[in-house]
């Protein structure tokens, strides 16, 4: 938890301390209201004391209390402004540090774990510090000074006080020490809930399709009723503590009426008066310092749960991500769109077995290099070591001659066009999903990169035009329209490397064969580096790599491996008729 303490900024300090000096000075004035209830107490039973020491005493004490109360209401002001800083300065160094994961840390913690903490496990934190400044700071020093107030004041109800002290403690170790397992539990059980609700909202289509609705409830039924259950367990755990200490504070009262009865009974008649002042003067320390205990309580309930977001917190702040820049800003002059694998190998974090193996071609600027293979064989693995999604376990991948680790990410990527396997789409306009990101290309055009990837044809069908709305994911629009508006968006960036992601399968043939034939003419200066399932798509490559089981089968054109490479000939032969290959 010290360790998140670091994101509060020095203004935020400033009001920190600002929070403890009013603390200071409203704990003063609760403690210095009993001494006038003392003198209260003690002139009206005075014969000799006037109405008007009365008020006048009366008149301090109401300004104590009122004097109080404004401390209070800006410490809760204080405390509020405080914790929405430090929330939203951890929630945006979570949201930085896991744009630097690699897709290896982000499989480590899941997305819907990455969610939950980066949402309801700071909100825990942040209810933590505003309740914190609020009670924890107040708490000791209340009970402190009013121990030291009633030190010394009498020995019996000193001791009294001090047994229910005790008891307190006992009760609300015994509490927490039952609930804690479970509060630990508690985020665990809501990442899974989140995981569940995630991919039922993700996958709905084919739940419906397959009239899983019952299956998918079943599914969020269990991780509901797991987490509600704890939250229950813990609710009637810490719902003991509250009756408990109102007990305990009853008992109290009594007790120091009975002993004090006991003693004024027993008192001289000239020093029952001081006696009974004492008494109420007492009464009402030893409630403070009761009432400190109790507002340690409310922090007590607050605390495991939080502690327990904050580790998670930091978990993904002190992870050391495996993939690290580099220094080189710009390629070599003279050498553009050139990609190179040599020797690479690689197999994903704690796997046994390697992917890919000992992968070697190269491909030059204007070039369309092709991988084919079948499923499982690593051809999106392949790729993915290009931008750096993941780094080669064994050998090197140059790109323009340079180790992809010697350039800094962002200067790497700025030489590529990325189509993702999956197509996808931002919330916004289309527009604003085919000029996407911060680098992009504000010389670029817009309709220039629409008509290459053959989505005008909707696009100038949409009466928004340009300017239509496109819903998170692009759900408002078909496979093949989101695969172009893919395609469009990388052609947009006008970069050195096209790299499609088996980025034309659900094109139609004639549109597939159009966009190709686009893309060969208006981006002939770039290097196109395709992976596709269709032979019709690579066939007119000017290279095509065979991967089988993660090693290369063969490599050459479709002419060349038709004669001399049999894994090609089958994935040939199983789609399109000998007339039709020649």
């Amino acid at each position: 938890m010290l360790k998140l303490f670091k994101n509060i900024s020095k203004k935020d300090w400033l009001l920190v301390f600002a929070s403890l000096g009013l603390i200071a000075v409203q704990v003063w004035l609760e403690l210095t209201m009993p001494d006038y209830m003392s003198e209260i107490t003690f002139l009206v039973q005075t014969s000799e004391s006037s109405i008007s020491s009365i008020l006048k005493a009366g008149g301090k004490m109401l300004l104590c209390a009122l004097g109080s109360l404004v401390s209070a209401v800006i410490v809760a002001i204080l405390a509020s402004r405080i914790a929405s800083d430090f929330a939203a300065a951890l929630r945006s160094r979570l949201f930085n540090k896991v744009q630097d994961f690699s897709m290896e840390e982000i499989g480590r913690f899941s997305t819907a774990s990455l969610i939950t903490r980066t949402t309801n496990d700071v909100t825990q934190v942040q209810m933590f510090i505003t309740m914190g400044l609020q009670v924890m700071v107040k708490a000791p020093i209340l009970a402190i000074w009013a121990v030291i107030k009633i030190a010394g004041k009498n020995t019996n109800w000193t001791l009294t006080t001090g047994a229910a002290v005790v008891s307190l403690l006992i009760v609300v170790c015994s509490c927490l020490l039952i609930s804690l397992p479970k509060v630990k539990k508690l985020q665990m059980l809501t990442d899974n809930l989140n995981r569940v609700t995630r991919e039922n909202l993700n996958g709905i289509k084919v739940v419906r399709a397959y009239n899983a609705e019952k299956y998918q409830q079943d599914k969020f039924e269990v991780a509901n009723d797991e987490l509600t259950g704890t939250h229950l367990f813990v609710g009637r755990t810490m719902a003991f503590m509250m009756p408990g200490i109102q007990l305990i504070m009853n008992g109290l009262s009594l007790a120091i009426y009975w002993v004090g009865a006991y003693m004024i009974d027993r008192a001289l008649p000239m020093d029952r008066v001081a006696l009974f002042s004492d008494m109420i003067v007492f009464m009402q320390y030893a409630a403070q310092v009761v009432m400190a205990f109790m507002m340690l309580v409310m922090i007590f309930v607050v605390l495991p749960r939080a502690s327990v977001a904050a580790k998670r917190i930091n978990e993904v702040i002190d992870t050391d991500t495996t993939i690290h820049d580099g220094d080189r800003e710009n390629a070599p002059e003279g050498v553009s769109g050139e990609v190179e694998f040599k020797n690479v190998s690689f197999k994903y974090p704690d796997a046994e077995d390697y992917v890919i193996k000992n992968i070697n071609f190269k491909v030059k600027k204007g070039e369309t290099l092709a991988i084919i293979g079948a499923t499982g064989s690593g051809k999106s693995t392949t790729i993915n070591l290009i931008p750096r999604f993941y780094d080669a376990t064994e050998g090197e991948v140059l790109v323009d001659g340079i180790n992809v680790k010697e350039y800094r990410q962002e200067s790497l990527r700025n030489l590529i066009g990325y189509v993702s396997q999956k197509a996808i789409l931002f919330s916004g306009d289309i527009e604003s999903n085919i000029k996407y990101g911060e680098n992009k290309n504000d010389g670029g055009d817009v309709k220039k990169a629409v008509n290459i990837a053959q989505a005008a044809e909707f696009v100038d069908k949409l009466e928004e035009g340009y300017n239509a709305y496109v819903a998170q994911g692009g759900e408002n629009f078909s496979g093949g329209q989101k695969q172009r508006l893919s395609i469009a968006r990388a052609i947009y960036r006008n970069p050195e490397i096209l790299i499609f992601d088996d980025s034309f399968s659900a094109l139609d043939y004639k549109t597939d064969r159009i966009l190709r034939s686009e893309l060969k003419k208006e981006c002939k200066d770039a290097t196109k580096i395709i992976v596709a399932q269709r032979i019709g798509t690579i066939r007119d490559a000017d290279n095509i790599v065979v991967l089988d089981d993660g090693e290369i089968a063969g490599i050459g054109t479709h002419s060349e491996l038709m004669k001399d490479c049999e894994t090609y000939r089958q994935i040939a032969y199983s789609q399109l008729s000998k007339e039709e290959l020649a």
